[in-house]
């Protein structure tokens, strides 16, 4: 095997004095060039836009980032900011004090400064924020805090009901007025429920505003029923404790949906089961305590297809015609009585009655004595007929029926003694007469 010939190394020439330094020093062959030769038609990845502008909008929309630290870190502090504190409960009792006086007041002015003494109702955004992401924990822990406050409200209402009893008879317009469901007052809770929601979530200024409102639908009821228990009347204190449990029902159900919209998830699968539970019992509470499931019931007994009866078949059986026969005519015989003169039963004068209430400006007309159902409010210096129907109620007060023929119709219903001032004197029993011959 013959080697190969060694080939002769070319003469590198001398470096002269006018050659720079630069070219001097030996070149460096580039292994991974700068710029590599690309295919026709190739097009390098842009990285700012892997995402699309629709999808990258999307994404800077969220309230509620995308990594599970970030979510972490914002569910943690918003629970934070939603724990009930001792001011919170310490608000919520002055707050009840004020309203059980403004109603045994019926004062407005009190009531307004009732409202304004509400607690900031962060718990309850806590109470929907654990509903929607599923945290049973979180979730007691704010119910409990929010129920705290509520029996708080209540019991002050219904010591202030007990110390009334001191001021019977007492005419209590505004608590019958509050508890009773006004689609103004439906409206004011489902805003307020929208905007403390996102004002709570969105920034770490306190939503006074929205909070206020809230409270407004919340705690006039439940206070006014508490009043109502503690004055003895069963109609007032079950009729205002539905209807905070409504107005609570229905702004569950806003705070959910909100929270929803916002891009709040449970945080686990298993979590999706509290927010569904919530939302039916929430449903069934608007239903119930709103009186639609009676008006449902209604609507279909009254529309339920009644099946008619089976109809017989009409047999006509042939009679023998009668045979005419002489019948003697019998000539009319009349006797002559005693004429009597015709008397007529005397008629009461009916009794008047003017409505100057020393409260509220007026009175109430109920379908019972001692409470039930309001009929109508009626302003002082609206004159009324009384009947001579006196009763006395459970608590002691005397109520009198009475009729108003107003513009929506004649109303007649019961009212306090205490409410009219008599324009005629109240008539007799009638005496009963039995007509006598005439001599």
């Amino acid at each position: 095997m013959s080697l190969p010939e060694e080939q002769p190394i070319p003469e590198q020439p001398a470096a002269s004095e006018d050659t720079p330094a630069a070219d001097q020093t030996p070149e460096k062959v580039e292994i991974y060039p700068e710029e590599p030769s690309l295919p026709e038609g190739f097009k390098p990845i842009d990285r700012s836009t892997r995402l699309p502008r629709s999808r990258r909008r999307r994404a800077n929309r969220m309230l509620v980032p995308e990594g599970a630290n970030e979510r972490a870190a914002l569910l943690s502090s918003l629970a934070r900011r939603a724990v009930p504190s001792v001011e919170f409960f310490l608000f919520a009792l002055f707050c009840g004090a004020v309203l059980g006086a403004a109603f045994l007041r019926d004062s407005q002015a009190l009531l307004l400064l009732g409202i304004l003494l509400a607690p900031l109702m962060t718990p309850w955004v806590g109470l929907t924020l654990a509903i929607q992401t599923g945290s049973l924990r979180f979730f007691f822990l704010t119910l409990g805090g929010l129920l705290i406050a509520c029996v708080l409200v209540f019991f002050t209402g219904a010591l202030a009901g007990l110390a009334g009893h001191l001021w019977l008879p007492l005419p209590l317009i505004n608590a019958n007025i509050y508890t009773h469901l006004w689609p103004e007052s439906l409206f004011l809770v489902l805003l307020g429920a929208v905007l403390l929601t996102v004002s709570f979530v969105r920034s770490e200024q306190k939503p006074i505003l929205p909070s206020i409102m809230l409270a407004y639908g919340l705690f006039l009821p439940l206070s006014a029923g508490g009043v109502g228990l503690g004055i003895g009347s069963t109609a007032l204190w079950q009729d205002g404790a539905q209807v905070f449990a409504f107005y609570l029902a229905a702004a569950v159900l806003a705070g959910i949906i909100t929270l929803a919209a916002l891009r709040f998830r449970p945080i686990k699968t298993i979590g999706y089961l509290l927010p569904f539970l919530m939302v039916l019992v929430s449903l069934a509470s608007v239903l119930i305590f709103s009186g639609l499931t009676t008006i449902i019931r209604d609507a279909i007994i009254t529309t339920r297809r009644i099946d008619p009866l089976p109809t017989l078949p009409i047999v006509i059986v042939p009679s023998k015609t009668p045979t005419p026969t002489d019948t003697p005519t019998v000539a009319p015989t009349f006797t002559q009585t005693e004429p009597y003169t015709a008397t007529t039963t005397p008629q009461p004068t009916p009794a008047y009655a003017v409505i100057t209430s020393n409260s509220g400006g007026g009175a109430l007309v109920y379908s019972e004595p001692g409470g039930g159902t309001v009929l109508t409010p009626l302003s002082n210096g609206i004159i009324v007929q009384v009947l001579p129907e006196i009763q006395t109620s459970a608590d002691g007060r005397n109520w009198v029926r009475v009729i108003y023929n107003g513009t929506s119709g004649i109303v007649n219903g019961w009212v306090l003694t205490t409410v009219l001032t008599a324009t005629t004197e109240t008539p007799p029993i009638p005496a009963t007469f039995t007509p006598t011959p005439a001599s």
